[in-house]
């Protein structure tokens, strides 16, 4: 399994007081450096983290993979294309949440999703669709011609019960296997953190997951290369 890191919060850190401190980009060098495959960052439309600078500079400087998370608008489509992230995940995006609360509804726009996936695919940019784990998400993601999709962890991650989490954990694996079989590649994130990722990466049809806040809260208290390392630790043992 390979770990990609999301630096939004080191942005949301910066913004906090102004200025260019602390760096966006300076982090993502040393994630790539502690080991991830790849950086995650969410260009939204009220800019409330990453901005728009933030991923020119990222796409000069990320030498692994730059994977952009954006909802599907036109603006922000206009951006991606300019920028030509290695790979844009589609999410659903409301003003008023404080983080993305759910999976696209793939079913429900899958006229418009397929001409924005097919625009990607004409620039040379791969598209994951960021879904719930349900099987009808992943048929019409299919349908559409995505490259990959990634399971909203979020349900799972925020289950209190053992019963729960256990019955989360399984829609998780069971969802990540068909995707295999449809042949689309397999991600997962959200929520995942260094108590509850180990049944995540035990799960061997997941290629990939997408960690951001649990890894900058360790960081304030370790640095951001250890608390990197300690999640790629974790990640790569149960495999």
């Amino acid at each position: 399994m390979r770990l990609a890191i999301n630096i939004d919060h080191i942005a949301t850190l910066r913004n906090a007081r102004g200025g260019h401190d602390p760096d966006p980009v300076e982090a993502a060098l040393i994630c790539e450096k502690a080991g991830a495959v790849g950086i995650v960052c969410h260009l939204r439309e009220d800019r409330r983290h990453i901005k728009d600078r933030d991923v020119q500079l990222l796409r000069k400087k990320v030498e692994s993979k730059l994977d952009l998370e954006m909802a599907a608008t036109p603006e922000i489509i206009r951006i991606a294309v300019d920028v030509k992230p290695d790979l844009v995940t589609l999410v659903p995006e409301k003003r008023q949440e404080l983080t993305t609360e759910g999976g696209l509804d793939v079913v429900g726009q899958k006229e418009y999703l397929k001409g924005v996936i097919d625009t990607f695919h004409s620039h040379r940019i791969q598209v994951s669709l960021f879904v719930d784990p349900t099987e009808p998400q992943l048929d019409a993601s299919k349908d559409i011609g995505t490259d990959m999709i990634e399971i909203h962890t979020g349900e799972y991650a925020e289950a209190v019960s053992p019963r729960d989490k256990r019955t989360q954990l399984k829609r998780i694996k069971s969802v990540a296997k068909y995707g295999k079989f449809l042949g689309l590649g397999v991600n997962a994130g959200h929520g995942l953190g260094y108590s509850n990722i180990k049944p995540v990466a035990a799960i061997k049809e997941i290629d990939e997951v997408s960690i951001g806040h649990a890894i900058i809260v360790r960081a304030m208290f370790v640095g951001l290369e250890r608390a990197v390392k300690e999640m790629i630790k974790l990640v790569k043992e149960k495999r």
